[in-house]
């Protein structure tokens, strides 16, 4: 955004809970398209036909931004956990990566992501939990996890 790039933003997994990011990029409609399609975190859903069918909503939107050359940077924000869990096929996700506009970038976060992901990649980061708040019965906090 600093350098004027438009930007498209896809949460896969939260959508129940109001989040600072989506706050703050509210701000700037002209410049970010963002859309929240989750169902929440998937560790509290109970049906798996609802969860697949929010990811293949969120994927469709997906699709379209990265048919877009407009779009210079598009994030899948927990498409890694969507994948993981089965929710999307693979290979379409893989082959829509693939036919993005040239010089479009895709930022994909989320734990455990596929081998073909990461082979698909420029860049990797793995992150990896030393120590969390939660462990000593801290909820999830503003501004730390929301």
């Amino acid at each position: 955004m600093g350098h004027g790039m438009q930007c498209g933003v896809v949460q896969f997994i939260k959508g129940r809970n109001s989040t600072g990011e989506e706050l703050f990029f509210r701000r700037f409609p002209e410049q970010v398209r963002f859309h929240v399609m989750g169902e929440g975190f998937t560790w509290e859903t109970q049906d798996r036909q609802r969860d697949i069918a929010a990811a293949e909503a969120a994927w469709a939107v997906s699709r379209e931004m990265l048919r877009d050359p407009g779009i210079g940077l598009v994030v899948l924000d927990e498409l890694n956990i969507a994948l993981k869990h089965g929710y999307l096929d693979l290979d379409q996700v893989l082959t829509d990566l693939q036919a993005r506009p040239p010089m479009q970038h895709v930022l994909v976060t989320g734990r455990g992501a596929k081998p073909e992901m990461i082979e698909l990649a420029d860049t990797v980061t793995e992150m990896g939990l030393l120590k969390h708040a939660f462990q000593a019965g801290i909820k999830a906090q503003k501004g730390i996890e929301l």
